[in-house]
């Protein structure tokens, strides 16, 4: 791995710091994003970027050196994302709300995080299974994991810290798995989906509450 991120960098070959250079970065990302939800992370090229983009692949190369890096700051952008999704669950009045009031709004919130990107389900996968992105996974985990634990306690759940952070990684795998089914699926069925995700959760927590 560490060779690959070696011959492959992954950041931005410099971070703009005018209003142009920035505009221009968010239409790279935003553009890339709409045909990874088209092509997908295999098909994905710089090519096609600098293509759909109208520029050539040497201007886009003076932003990113490689799609590696296109896609490893749309995960860094959605990882922000996630960021200020818990900043506004942490602001909640724990003392007032119940374990199933928490799961609703804390589900609903992050829903809209995952419809805000476009080619979310090829973005996770990427983060998964592309070595230089997985650390914006591991990060996104590892952060996710860390906030939730605190909130548990707040909410009075009374297992160790351990425990709590393994029930935490529950919640976000089911979350990861299940949020993008629901975006997938739409209508009745996503309907259905959603509220089959907060039973579970609801269930976990109130178990390890009553203990």
């Amino acid at each position: 791995m560490t060779a690959t991120l070696r011959a492959r960098p992954v950041r931005q070959r410099r971070r703009p710091h005018q209003p142009r250079s920035e505009k221009r970065v968010e239409e790279i990302l935003e553009q890339t994003a709409r045909l990874l939800e088209q092509v997908g992370p295999d098909r994905l090229t710089t090519n096609l970027i600098a293509r759909r983009l109208g520029m050539s692949v040497g201007t886009l190369y003076h932003y990113f050196p490689n799609r590696h890096a296109v896609l490893y700051a749309l995960g860094a952008r959605w990882l922000e994302e996630w960021q200020h999704a818990f900043d506004e669950m942490e602001r909640l009045s724990f003392n007032a709300v119940g374990i199933s009031d928490f799961v609703a709004t804390a589900v609903d919130r992050m829903l809209l995080v995952y419809r805000k990107q476009h080619g979310v389900q090829h973005l996770v996968q990427s983060m998964f299974t592309i070595p230089e992105l997985r650390v914006l996974d591991t990060r996104q985990d590892a952060m996710a994991i860390a906030r939730l634990t605190s909130m548990f306690q707040r909410l009075g759940i009374r297992a160790t810290a351990r425990e709590r952070g393994r029930l935490a990684r529950v919640y976000i795998k089911l979350i990861n798995s299940l949020l993008p089914e629901v975006i997938n699926q739409g209508g009745r069925q996503a309907e259905r989906t959603l509220a089959d995700l907060k039973t579970l959760l609801v269930i976990a927590l109130d178990r390890e509450a009553a203990t």
